[in-house]
């Protein structure tokens, strides 16, 4: 569904008076370091799961992070020319889709085509030896991915992780029986070689957290018994910990300060459940009050960063809407892959309303999926040992660590939340999470690439789809054996419209889509090289059908109502076909057009002389569609 300018214009409106009203102000969020972050997390963003690197088999992560480094190294990443409000631009990602083949995936008027990942019984002829691995290493990932996704319980990978965590969590001493001093913790290192960060909470008591130690799948099953006495120490502690937070439920934030306001983590915030109206402060300063009333002036708006959700690519177009939830074990059919470099990307926005830092990728839904189903991010970090480094007052996982962001959509009462990525980490978005919050991804220091797994909803995004379409349109062509002359079978205005809306969705949304895309497919693979010859030929014979569809209407002896009515579908076609080839041509040879080199810019194609003999009809349909004019005022 495309949004009307008038609701563009009011959101842009009301998302003005939120900053505005704002100011320097920030709605609380919450990270690993936070007091009653993992409480918020269990609360408002259950539908996130973390699974730490060290539970993923090492082969697989060699294997993927080669991939991914090969794909960079053959120039597969690249930027796609997309369309917001109606202006080209360029996304500030690179990336390339993978996946199964033939499929495609759409977004912002730009519809991706897959380069096919290998299966094991697939010979991958289409690309050479090198780029042929990468993409079975990738297709590895996502059966991992495919399997592992669904399990709400943790699995024996996960309790194998989980016993590491435990065991790091119980070699630090006891938040209740720590007696030292805070300058004395935070000079003394943990038992892994790292600095402790050091929290005072609003009770007085000193708060040691590792980010690691917060793994949503590492939190003990309240259905299984515990399978070890790690396990069993792992969920008294995790009791206890819980119980000493209960009567605390309504400080989410960490201590009132001049950082921690300027950051926006504030305390005094009664936690309520998502979708909640209700507000209560607790203890507010004279700088908390402003961002409570806050709270209730501006619970109508729908805090979104419309330039950042659009801009970042996983938006999409609402050309195709899901019509079906997942039904159960998740099948991801693609894989959009990511590589962000904070260095080339030179004009990071901050995150205006939490203040969580400069985002790489602003909040967004991902969309063009089916409903309901889960998404699956693996997260590659390239290190640079110079920037190893880590401040003990950061946090060893929070400073310059690669980050997501996470929000509830339609409400600012209850805080965001933020999570740490180590190299190698993934995490899942599973139930309505994606559909009922939105993230962001914050920029670290170093490189980072990304393969999201979704289940696109591609019910008319598939060769298989558009190859029956051309079939159905093609079956009312008629072609006699012995002298060669075309006919059509059937002149019933609703067959008549059907194969010419074929004839416009095979030109614009298969054929104008690949090479406004350039030559960037055919340098790395060549699997869709014959299907999209094929899908032109196709539509050379529905050019053909459109020009017998003419002379239908031109002739004199149809009778006067049908032949109206056939006049009638037939301007409404070619009218919508001049108006989006005009587009299309703007788009190939607009400035940014222009800046691509030669092997990635846009081709304007098909495109023919008008006097092409080759061709039934002209490029510019003009002078016919004054012709059908001319013959519906005289009817």
């Amino acid at each position: 569904m495309k949004r009307s300018g008038g609701s563009e214009s009011e959101k842009r409106r009301k998302r003005r008076r939120l900053l505005q009203e704002l100011g320097d102000q920030r709605i609380p969020f919450l990270g690993p370091s936070d007091h009653g972050f993992q409480q918020l997390w269990e609360t408002s963003y259950s539908g996130l799961a973390l699974r730490r690197s060290c539970s993923l088999p090492e082969e697989l992560h060699g294997r993927v992070e080669a991939a991914l480094l090969t794909l960079r190294q053959r120039g597969c990443f690249l930027r796609d020319l997309v369309k917001v409000r109606d202006r080209d631009v360029f996304t500030a990602v690179s990336r390339v889709l993978l996946g199964q083949p033939g499929t495609t995936y759409r977004y912002l008027d730009t519809r991706l085509f897959t380069i096919p990942w290998h299966a094991d019984d697939q010979r991958g002829t289409c690309c050479d030896p090198d780029l042929s691995a990468a993409c079975k290493a990738l297709w590895e990932l996502n059966c991992f991915f495919c399997s592992d996704v669904g399990h709400r319980k943790e699995g024996d990978v996960f309790k194998q992780c989980r016993k590491e965590l435990v065991g790091a969590i119980e070699s630090k001493p006891s938040v209740e029986g720590d007696t030292e001093s805070k300058d004395s913790e935070e000079s003394k290192p943990s038992d892994d070689g790292g600095d402790s960060e050091s929290k005072q909470s609003e009770e007085g008591e000193t708060e040691s957290k590792h980010s690691e130690d917060w793994d949503i799948e590492s939190k003990h099953s309240e259905e299984e018994g515990p399978s070890s006495k790690q396990d069993a120490a792992w969920e008294s502690r995790h009791s206890d910990e819980m119980g000493d937070m209960k009567p605390k439920q309504t400080e989410l934030g960490s201590p009132t300060g001049s950082k921690q306001h300027s950051e926006g983590k504030h305390t005094g915030w009664k936690h309520r459940p998502a979708g909640s109206t209700e507000t209560e402060t607790t203890g507010l300063g004279p700088q908390e009050k402003p961002v409570a009333e806050l709270k209730h002036s501006l619970s109508g708006y729908h805090i979104e960063d419309e330039d950042e959700d659009q801009l970042s690519g996983q938006g999409c177009s609402h050309l195709n809407p899901a019509k079906t939830s997942c039904p159960g074990p998740a099948q991801f059919n693609v894989t959009l892959l990511n590589y962000m470099d904070p260095a080339a990307m030179s004009q990071l926005k901050e995150e205006p309303y939490y203040g969580m830092g400069k985002m790489a990728v602003g909040w967004h839904h991902d969309e063009n999926l089916v409903s309901l189903s889960p998404v699956a991010v693996y997260s590659y970090s390239c290190h640079d040992d110079d920037k190893a480094g880590v401040s003990s007052e950061e946090g060893p996982a929070e400073k310059g660590c690669w980050r997501i962001g996470l929000k509830v959509a339609w409400d600012i009462h209850t805080p965001g939340l933020t999570l740490p990525l180590q190299s190698g980490d993934c995490y899942y978005m599973r139930d309505d999470l994606n559909r009922t919050h939105q993230h962001c991804v914050l920029a670290g220091d170093s490189a980072r690439f990304s393969s999201t797994h979704r289940v696109a909803e591609c019910s008319t995004g598939t060769l298989d789809y558009i190859q029956s379409r051309c079939r159905e349109a093609l079956s009312n062509l008629s072609t006699d054996p012995e002298t060669g002359t075309h006919s059509l079978l059937s002149l019933l205005p609703a067959t008549l419209q059907g194969y010419e809306e074929i004839h416009n969705e095979v030109e614009f949304e298969w054929l104008r889509q690949y090479w406004f895309q350039g030559q960037r497919y055919t340098r790395f693979c060549s699997w869709w090289a014959r299907p999209m010859e094929q899908l032109e030929n196709d539509w050379r014979e529905m050019e053909l059908m459109t020009q017998l569809f003419l002379a239908a209407v031109e002739e004199e002896g149809q009778p006067e109502e049908g032949r109206r009515e056939m006049a009638e579908t037939l301007l409404t076609a070619l009218t919508d076909r001049q108006q989006h080839r005009q587009t299309w041509r703007d788009r190939c040879h607009s400035s940014l057009a222009q800046t691509l080199p030669p092997e990635e810019a846009p081709v304007d194609r098909p495109f023919w002389a008008d006097d092409d003999p080759s061709m039934p009809l002209p490029f510019d349909l003009a002078d016919i569609i004054n012709r059908v004019e001319s013959l519906l005022w005289r009817m």
